[in-house]
């Protein structure tokens, strides 16, 4: 399959904004799997990249007459919804029950499993411990991080996607980092 041309893009964006439900089907089918490998990059798991996936089209198909092809091409206006959906999802208290979820869905029964529990509790405590730290930080340094350790970000990947100068960026990845070193006691 050919990838299609931009102006065939906004135009699809723009039919979707009126309700065309034909151009929708396209677009999905056209990018949900390059959406989906963002979303799973990012979540790593794929039961919640599916949810993920699904709630961003949903907003596509709300807020397509909002689209503004002077801002940014359809893929990159798509790919920064999924994104955000992502990064909201692990911050969500929906992440936090899905996660806690599947931890239990994990308990194999084997006779060596008995040690997994206190192991589980423990990195269970961790994680809520690193939580209560991020939710700790100023918002700019809080997304800094999500962007750079859970997506994988490189520190100029951060500072194109935030629109900042890569020095505040890296600064802001700096400050967290010493702040969540001393909130966790590392």
């Amino acid at each position: 399959m050919t990838e299609p041309l931009p102006e065939h893009d906004v135009a699809m964006m723009k039919a979707i904004g009126r309700g065309d439900r034909q151009a929708f089907e396209q677009l999905y089918r056209q990018t949900s799997p390059r959406l989906y490998a963002v979303a799973l990059r990012i979540l790593r798991r794929q039961s919640w990249a599916e949810d993920v996936l699904h709630e961003s089209f949903i907003s596509v198909w709300n807020r397509a007459a909002s689209y503004d092809p002077l801002l940014s091409s359809p893929l990159t206006w798509l790919t920064h919804i999924v994104r955000n959906r992502a990064i909201d999802w692990l911050r969500s208290a929906g992440g936090k029950a899905a996660e806690r979820e599947d931890e239990l869905v994990d308990f194999d029964g084997d006779g060596d499993s008995f040690a997994e529990p206190a192991e589980a509790l423990e990195r269970s405590q961790e994680g809520e411990k690193l939580t209560a730290c991020l939710d700790h930080l100023p918002t700019d340094q809080r997304q800094s991080i999500v962007l750079a350790y859970y997506q994988g970000m490189s520190h100029g990947e951060v500072s194109v996607y935030l629109q900042q100068p890569l020095g505040t960026v890296k600064s802001w990845i700096r400050r967290a980092l010493d702040h969540l070193k001393d909130c966790v006691g590392l």
